[in-house]
């Protein structure tokens, strides 16, 4: 069982930055990967970003890459997604999960385990 908690969402206006944290409790160490989500409003849930457990291989949607950045500490079971050049279009609750499958095709599927979500908004 793995316990995820996210935190450093906010409001920020168009071009600024933000800092996504994500802390696993439970199962801890460093055995699995974990990813980013997120879901606007009226819209289904979509993958953002993901880094492998065994060699840190990340892994980005292409609507930010070159903007977004996933990092893992695993000394602090934390993964973090460093968010720069923030557009409105990013604007959604963002859920971090752990526990999900790689492929070396660049997609991720997410495990079962999924936090509660943090508001990230955009202004323009």
């Amino acid at each position: 069982q793995v316990q995820l908690v996210e935190s450093g969402g906010g409001l920020v206006q168009a071009g600024g930055s933000l800092r996504l944290s994500c802390a696993a409790s439970g199962r801890t160490g460093s055995s699995y990967s974990m990813g980013w989500f997120r879901q606007a409003a009226g819209k289904e849930r979509e993958f953002v970003a993901a880094i492998s457990w065994r060699l840190g291989r990340t892994y980005y949607a292409d609507s930010v890459k070159g903007r977004f950045t996933i990092s893992r500490d695993n000394s602090k079971n934390t993964v973090y997604l460093q968010m720069n050049n923030l557009k409105p279009e990013d604007t959604a609750v963002y859920y971090c999960n752990a526990d999900g499958t790689t492929y070396n095709t660049g997609s991720y599927y997410p495990g079962l385990y999924w936090g509660q979500g943090t508001q990230v908004t955009v202004s323009s």
